[in-house]
């Protein structure tokens, strides 16, 4: 099958470009960064979804919204509008699903304001993509990561004082990795024929934390 990734060059969306390659698929990769990906069924277009013009890119099979910006004063116009954009210009019959990675903040609110924003819409956005790509038997899901250990992360994961914060806030006391997320993109993607309109938050437990007093 034919993926398009975009966001590929590092962090989550390069894990997901190389489990789909691992796997046998072709890959696309979209991202405003080049790629250090070299590996057979590779291709790689540099393209800001949100203002340049779009790739010509045809016959595909899933599509995976990974691209993204936090706290830059372009969290909408990347996060929300870009997305929108590139998956609108994709949608075709012959489109098998769609998964954007969105955000646990798009739950709890948590993080910066237009980030929480845009990937709050990008969940909304999902269920009315879901509700059209259906009547071609398609399917559009999103993944909303709470904490990922990935390079934009460093700041707090090198941090002993906000990284004891934070695990004080998650139960099972961890992070997930870019790979473990990939993991779930290609279930939900390309296994996955009968959940639509779904939003599944990998957390590990943080938006479930109570903190019941007696």
């Amino acid at each position: 099958m034919h993926i398009v990734v975009t966001g590929s060059a590092r962090g989550i969306g390069r894990a997901v470009a190389l489990k789909f390659l691992a796997c046998g698929h072709k890959v696309t990769g979209v991202d405003i960064l080049p790629s250090s990906i070299a590996e057979t069924g590779y291709r790689h277009v540099i393209c800001d979804i949100s203002a340049d013009p779009l790739p010509s890119l045809e016959n595909v099979d899933i599509l995976v919204n990974n691209a993204g910006v936090q706290d830059s004063g372009r969290d909408i116009d990347v996060n929300l509008k870009g997305t929108i954009r590139i998956t609108e210009a994709l949608l075709t019959p012959h489109i098998k699903s769609i998964v954007f990675i969105a955000s646990a903040s798009a739950t709890t609110g948590a993080e910066f304001p237009e980030y929480a924003a845009s990937k709050g819409g990008t969940v909304a956005y999902m269920k009315n993509v879901a509700l059209r790509v259906a009547a071609w038997g398609a399917t559009a899901n999103s993944i909303s990561p709470g904490g990922v250990t990935t390079q934009l992360n460093r700041h707090v994961m090198e941090s002993p004082s906000l990284w004891d914060a934070i695990m004080a806030e998650t139960p099972l006391k961890k992070w997930a990795s870019p790979e473990e997320i990939a993991e779930w993109v290609y279930f939900v993607g390309a296994i996955n024929r009968s959940m639509t309109a779904q939003d599944l938050i990998i957390d590990n437990g943080e938006s479930a934390r109570s903190n019941f007093i007696w």
